[in-house]
Parts: C-alpha cells; structure tokens; sequence
C-alpha cells in the first residue's frame, strides 16, 4: 500500500540535518510540503528545501529556537503564511552537553532541558493550538493533526555521563503520553520515535571508524547500525492514516538496543 502525505504540511524542528533532514526528506517524498526549521546555521536548511523543490515538491526553510517562546510562535506563523495550514509536527530538536554529573553545570543541565523537553512542549502546544483551529478535513487525514516527538533509547535506557540528556527524554516520553491523553478525543494523534544508534555527523566519531562502529555493534542485536532513513520511514508511517489508531505509544527504532543484549548469555 502506498502513502501518500499529498496536500498536507508538516514542519520539522531541527530540522537541517541528520534525522530531522532525513525526516523532511522522506515526507517531502510522499507529497507533504515542509518547513524545515533550524537554529543558526541557514545555509543547510536552505539547501535542503530547495533540494526538495527541484525534484517537485514544496519546502520552506524556517529559523528558530524551538526553547524561546515567542521564536516559536512566529516559526508556526510563518509555516502556516507559507502553506496555509499545518497537519503534522515532527518535534526533533535536541542537543547533548556532556559530563560526568558530578562536574556537569547548571548551565549544561538548562540547555538541553530547555531545547529537549522545554522545546518539545513550546511546539506542541503550538501545534496543537492550529489543529483544533483546524479541525478535522477528511480529505487530508482522519485526524485533525499528528504530532511525533523525536525521544531516544535512552528514554528508558541510563546513560552515565548523559544525566541531562537522558533526563530530557524520560520526560519527552511522559510529555507525549500525557498530552496523547489529553487530545486523543479531539482527534489529535501524538506518539513518539525512540531512535537507538543512528549514523549522524554528531556521532561519527564513533561510527565513522572500524573500532567504533564494532564497539557499538556489540549493543545492537540486529547487528547494524541505523540511518537517517530508518527514521525518516518511521516518521511518514506515524504520519498516515495507516498508523490511525496509533495513539500515546513509543515507536523504538533501535535494531533491537533495548533488548539488553549484554544480558543475553548472562540472563
């Protein structure tokens, strides 16, 4: 069966590059037109929309810090001058600042909460704001919008050395279920991805070389490690009607990393 996102409008935080710009690209693939947001550093996302452009599609690219509140606010204002309408969030934005939590600052701790979780909300609430304003339209979907937050393994996995970043996504999750439960009977379908070990500019110190990527292989039972478009799949699902009645879950995209494979001999 073949998706098809055509006369929708998703917007994508963070997203210039790794698994926000693969995730752009594979909704742009299926019809939806996209604002593709970044933080700084145009140029990429710029690059990306009219990548998207050329081959026949609709792309706009947007600048903002998704943790400032009013940066927000006029990010949706543009999407929707842009294109009229929003359908679906894909809230992706995130950073890691990292150190042992004996030496981490406050400062570090703030960041990433204030860009992982803070940011995360800030977009939904935005998000759903102008699905409600929308309603639904049976002609585009059979909900009145989808939001997917972009969590992590570690979510549910500890993270010694990460105590912030791993923090951020245990409430990433406990934010998407609780807003999940709040909108679902006003056909507002919210869930989450937990990505395991994808290969991105952030992590390529470690999947870039032979002794890194065979470390990591050792956490991953499916015995590769995932790209951007392993995720960028499971974002178009969520975001068609085939995933409807989808509601308040956690979709891991991990290669198996939550199946504790240390323990495998040693249960």
């Amino acid at each position: 069966m073949k998706i098809s996102l055509e006369g929708q409008v998703a917007l994508v935080t963070g997203g210039s590059s790794g698994i926000g710009a693969g995730s752009a690209k594979a909704l742009a693939q299926v019809g939806a037109a996209v604002a593709i947001n970044y933080h700084s550093n145009a140029e990429p996302a710029q690059q990306l929309a009219q990548e998207i452009i050329d081959a026949g599609g609709r792309a706009i690219a947007v600048g903002a810090d998704v943790g400032d509140e009013q940066a927000v606010e006029r990010m949706f204002a543009e999407t929707i001058d842009a294109f009229g309408r929003l359908d679906i969030l894909v809230a992706n934005s995130g950073l890691q600042r990292d150190a042992p939590s004996a030496d981490l600052s406050l400062e570090d701790w703030n960041t990433v909460i204030q860009t992982n979780l803070t940011g995360q909300f800030l977009c939904a609430r935005a998000a759903i704001r102008q699905f409600l304003k929308q309603g639904i339209d049976p002609e585009r979907s059979r909900a009145a919008g989808k939001i997917i937050h972009m969590s992590s393994v570690h979510e549910v996995i500890p993270w010694a050395g990460h105590v912030n970043y791993a923090a951020s996504k245990g409430g990433v999750s406990l934010l998407m279920k609780t807003l999940a439960q709040e909108m679902a009977e006003k056909r507002i379908r919210i869930n989450s991805i937990a990505p395991g070990a994808i290969a991105t500019a952030i992590n390529e110190e470690v999947t870039g070389n032979e002794e890194g990527r065979r470390e990591l292989l050792k956490l991953i039972p499916y015995q590769r490690v995932g790209e951007v478009e392993d995720i960028g799949n499971a974002v178009v699902w969520l975001a068609s009607d085939l995933s409807d009645y989808v509601v308040g879950t956690t979709l891991f995209v991990d290669g198996g990393m939550c199946l504790y494979p240390g323990f495998k001999d040693n249960g």
